[in-house]
This record gives structure tokens, sequence and C-alpha cells, in this order.
């Protein structure tokens, strides 16, 4: 679609010259002449866009999903042992207390995400979590372990929704899917990056007196400190306070996704009771459960894949090394299913195959094949299917919510919900039953097909509203501002199937 400085109706809405923002002290982007321009300079901009959001994102996700996960790795190589937790579920517990804070804080950290803008909130807390990494290096006993992980998840809370909120104020729905799950590969680049980096850690053990799984933390912690710095000044803002577009191409930026989604209403300010009134939409719950039920075998495969590789009978090294493999290849099937279906314009069923793969590969597991490369084979199909599932299913129902009110709560609340799921990971995998995990593969089969359901339903829901709508008058009576309070449940806006 293209636009003209004569503004002209979009499918869910005209565009008007109501969209003031306070922090914005220039020019008022609106008042701007947007020219036709061609699909050439389009490609530019949004090429532009890629190259300030996404590279940044993606770094600062990767140090946050590694800084999480490092237990796996440090546990390889003596954790459990050291602080004399390697009998029950110390551990378990060890990695539960992060979801505490985690599921708890989501919702407001993007609320205030907003207030303070997203430079200043995420790098801030990437600084704290990259300390507190760095802390559980020199941890003396249980308790100190429990209390930095629980500061972990403090900071790390607004980490991923964040994220994702702010990816979803930048592009228009039929092209957000790559971009979606190129910054969600970044947890599989982190887990073949960590398997890699532990290898090589491996190696300092005894250095200054600190054992191996000290080093990796202590060393992990630093480089994120070191990171965060710079992008306190670094990482995107959303599109009304960008520095680095001229006030043509931020007019036309905030047009494109004005006809794709309708007015953004950034400069209102998110109040408990409109919090409140998102949750009256029943479609919000089910995206809950659509990420949920993926969270268990994930969290389930990035925190206990290192030991149940290591039950393979390979050495401490050669199971950092054999953690690559299964991420690398669900980086490549995310990044597939993310083009075609960008290209296709549908989400649905790129949300059931990557399912079905996850189930095979659970199928596999459970069967206890004889043969190591075969178990190894169940292995990276539980990691592509429930690595490529993921960022669709996040995409898909963040990039249907409409304007920022709605997409910050509900992306926040399907995060926040779906990481309950981290609680039943976490005791799902315990050591007695090692190393078939036959409770741990169960729980995650099923769950599995909790998320397929859900999408089912929410795929049912999302085409009946716009078979609803489609027989609807086209003009109610709403006001503009009326149509921005209603976002995704305005009669004129059309959901992505």
């Amino acid at each position: 679609m293209f636009w003209s400085s004569e503004k002209k109706p979009s499918s869910i809405g005209d565009v008007d010259n109501q969209d003031a923002v306070p922090e914005y002290h220039g020019p008022d982007p609106d008042d701007v002449e947007v020219s036709c321009p061609t699909h050439t300079t389009e490609r530019k901009l949004v090429n532009k866009i890629d190259f300030h959001v996404i590279p940044f994102l993606c770094i600062m996700y990767l140090l946050a999903f590694l800084d999480r996960v490092n237990i796996g790795n440090a546990n390889v190589f003596g954790l459990s042992k050291e602080l004399q937790i390697d009998d029950g579920n110390k551990y378990n517990t060890a990695l539960t207390i992060f979801f505490v804070p985690y599921i708890i804080f989501e919702i407001p950290s993007n609320i205030m995400l907003k207030k303070f803008k997203p430079n200043y909130w995420l790098g801030g807390n990437m600084f704290m979590f990259g300390v507190i990494t760095m802390a559980q290096g020199f941890v003396k006993n249980y308790s100190g372990l429990l209390a930095t992980r629980f500061f972990l998840g403090v900071f790390e809370t607004g980490m991923f929704p964040g994220a994702f909120y702010l990816i979803g104020m930048w592009y228009k729905r039929t092209e957000a899917q790559r971009r979606y799950s190129f910054f969600f590969s970044s947890t599989t680049l982190a887990g073949a990056f960590g398997g890699l980096l532990a290898s090589a850690i491996g190696k300092m053990d005894g250095i200054r007196g600190y054992s191996s799984w000290r080093w990796v933390f202590i060393i992990e912690g630093l480089l994120t400190v070191f990171v965060s710095v710079f992008f306190i000044f670094w990482l995107p803002t959303f599109p009304e306070e960008s520095k680095w577009l001229k006030n043509d191409e931020l007019a036309f930026v905030k047009a494109r996704l004005r006809a794709d989604q309708g007015k953004s209403g950034a400069e209102r300010t998110i109040t408990w009771k409109g919090v409140v009134r998102v949750f009256k939409d029943p479609k919000i719950f089910v995206g809950g459960f659509m990420y949920l039920g993926l969270i268990v075998p994930a969290y389930g495969y990035a925190y206990f894949s290192p030991t149940i590789i290591s039950g393979y009978k390979y050495s401490p090294i050669q199971t950092q090394l054999h953690s690559v493999p299964p991420y690398a290849a669900a980086f490549a099937l995310a990044m597939i299913i993310a083009y075609i279906s960008d290209k296709t314009q549908h989400r649905f069923a790129f949300t059931i195959f990557p399912i079905c793969v996850a189930i095979a590969g659970f199928g596999i597991l459970m069967g206890n094949p004889p043969d190591t490369k075969a178990k190894y084979a169940g292995l990276v199909l539980v990691a592509m299917g429930c690595y490529a599932a993921m960022p669709v299913i996040v995409c898909w129902f963040n990039m249907n919510l409409g304007g920022h009110h709605r997409r910050s709560v509900g992306s926040a609340w399907q995060v926040a919900f779906g990481n309950i799921g981290g609680f039943i990971a976490t005791y799902s995998f315990v050591t007695k039953e090692a190393p078939r995990y036959i409770t741990g593969y169960s729980i995650s089969i099923a769950f599995v097909c909790l998320s397929g359901l859900s999408c089912t339903i929410y795929y049912i829901m999302c085409l009946i509203a716009n078979r609803k709508r489609d027989k609807q008058p086209v003009d109610l009576g709403l006001s503009e501002y009326e149509k921005t309070e209603l976002g995704d449940l305005s009669p004129e806006y059309r959901y992505l199937l």
C-alpha cells in the first residue's frame, strides 16, 4: 500500500492528525507531508529499521537467555556436587525460584518500559542481571544460590515481553514473523553459543582457585555487564521517540503502521483500569495457554539437555559440544517457517507443523531406542519443534493485538502466564529417573498437545470474529478515539489467521 499527502482511509479507519506525542519536540510527524514512496524506498526504510532494532534486541536477549540457562552447563561441571545439592530436588528448586519474580513482574515491567523508555529500562535491567550472574560464581552454599537465582528472575523479567512489545510497534503484521523468529532464535543461538563457550571455559578449572562451573557464571556475567553499558544508549526505543529517523521517514513509518494496525495510542498513559479491561477478551487467556504448552518442553530442554546428553556417556566437554547442533537445527527451521509464514500471510498451519515435529521427537525419546544416535535425533527434533513453534505463536498473538495498551499488557500476560510452565518443567525431570526421564517426557508431550489445541481454538475465535465483522456495517459511528481505545476489538480490525 502507498501513501500520499492526501491521506486516504485504510481498512481500519481514517488516519487523522491527533496522535501528538509529548516526548517528541520537533515538528509533528503527522503534519509532515508523506510522499508516495516506491517499493524500493519502502524496502530501504524497513532495512534501516531492521539495522537499528533487531540486532540490539537479539544480542540483549541472547545474553539474558544465556545467563538464565547457563546453570545447566555449570551443573555438568560440578555445581551440585560442590554445593552439596545433588540429593533430592534442591537443584530443581534453584531452577524454579527464578520464575517466581519472573512471572509476577511481567506486566508491571512493560508498563515501566513505556514510562521510562526501552533503552533505559531494558539496558538498566540488563546491567543488573549481569551483576547477579557474576555473583552466582561466588556463592558458597545453597542459600546463596537460591538468592542469586531469585534476583536474576527479578531483573530478567522484562527482557522477553519488552522486546516482543517493542518489535511489534515497528513492523506491519505481514512482515513481523521473520523479525520475531530471528529475535526469538537468540534463545537457540544462546544455547549453541553457551555450549561452545562452556566447553572452552571448562578448561579453566582451578584457575585462581575457582572451579570451572564458577568461571561459567563469572565470565558470562561479566560479558553481559560490559555490553549493557553501551546498550543503555544504543537499544532502540518506540517509533514516536526515535532520533535516527528523519521527519518524513517517521511520518511514513507511522502511516504504514496505522494502515495495518490502527492508531497506536502511544501518547496515552496505561492505567490499571485499562489493564483490567484487556482481560475481558477471552482470546487473551487462550494466548496464554498457547505459550504455556511450549514453555514446559522448551525449558525442560534448555535446563536438562546437557544432563540428558551426558547420560549418553559423553565427557563433560563433549557434552557441551553435542548441545550445539540441536540449537542450530532449531534456528534453521524457525527461519524457514518464518519466511514462508510471512510470504503466505498465514500463521496457524505454521504453529501446528513444528508442534508435530516436537511430538515426534518426544515419541522417539519415550520409546528409548537402544541406539544413542536415535536418542540424540529425538532431542534434535524436540529442539527444532519447540523453538520453531514458539516465535510463531508469540508473533501471531502479539501482532493481532492493536495499539500500545493491549499489546503491552497482552504480550506481558502471555509471557507471564506461559512461564508458569517453568515451575512444571523444573520438577518434571528428576535425578532418580535418569537417564530415561519418562515423567519429564510424558509431561512435556502432554503440554505440547495443549499448545496445539489452544492454537486451534485461537484460530477459530479469530476466524469467527473476522466473519462477524465482515457482516457488520462499515460505519458504526465510532470516533477515532473510540477506535484507538478498542484496538483490535474495533469492528474495522481484521485478525491475521
